[in-house]
């Protein structure tokens, strides 16, 4: 059985950020292997939900390495795509991505986000909201630097509902994968902490209520990955 890896909420910060500060070099690589693949199409699917306009100005949240950004600085030919982290190893790792992109990493806390208020047309983030120590804060700053009409875009990890996949599901992430992690030489705390915080994360269905109570409107979701993961999506009215 998997030994809890999880942090107490007032040391959560300081975990995660020295975690992917370890992995940063490998985590493209397991990401992908991890996701079967399927994390490239998400990404895709997750930015053309959030519509960015061409020549506007969007948000990836939690940005990592970078992928998030590459794509959303594609959609955005005479725009400009930010991407905000707090793991500078992370972003230094996506420093040869963005080149030549419409695109700039910048050193920051998704809860306490380093831009004026307005300021972004659409946000994305992936596979982040797990990471922090208040997910309700985190989508209040998103709808803060949103302009009136700009939209959000989230995926994040869930739990498919069929009893079968669940169970599949289950013993791939908190089985397999901290093994595949020992094999390649990864980091298996890290890959043991990954499928352990999916496993509290909320269900969709919460992470739609936290966002409509953070200010969000027209909220909706849409499972991916045979209810792997889901999209979620809202807008910011006036």
């Amino acid at each position: 059985m998997n030994t809890n890896v999880l942090p107490p909420p007032d040391q959560k910060a300081e975990y995660v950020e020295r975690m992917f500060s370890r992995i940063a070099s490998g985590y493209d690589t397991m990401n992908g292997i991890m996701t079967l693949g399927l994390d490239r199409g998400w990404r895709t699917a997750t930015v053309a939900l959030a519509a960015p306009p061409s020549c506007g100005r969007a948000l990836d949240i939690g940005t990592g390495t970078g992928d998030f950004l590459v794509e959303l600085a594609q959609w955005m030919p005479d725009g400009l795509a930010v991407g905000v982290d707090f793991t500078l190893p992370m972003m230094r790792a996506g420093l040869p991505k963005i080149a030549g992109q419409r695109a700039v990493f910048v050193a920051g806390d998704a809860l306490a986000l380093p831009f004026d208020d307005e300021s972004f047309d659409a946000i994305t983030t992936g596979f982040t909201l797990r990471n922090v120590t208040d997910i309700a804060a985190a989508f209040r700053e998103m709808w803060r630097v949103a302009r009136v009409g700009g939209t959000v875009a989230c995926l994040e990890v869930a739990r498919p509902r069929q009893p079968l996949l669940r169970f599949g599901h289950w013993v791939y992430f908190q089985r397999i994968v901290p093994l595949m992690a020992r094999a390649l030489g990864a980091d298996p705390e890290a890959y043991t902490y990954l499928p352990q915080s999916a496993r509290v994360f909320p269900p969709p269905d919460e992470l739609a209520q936290i966002m409509r109570e953070a200010g969000w409107s027209d909220v909706t979701y849409r499972l991916v990955g045979l209810g792997a993961a889901a999209i979620h999506t809202g807008i910011k009215r006036g």
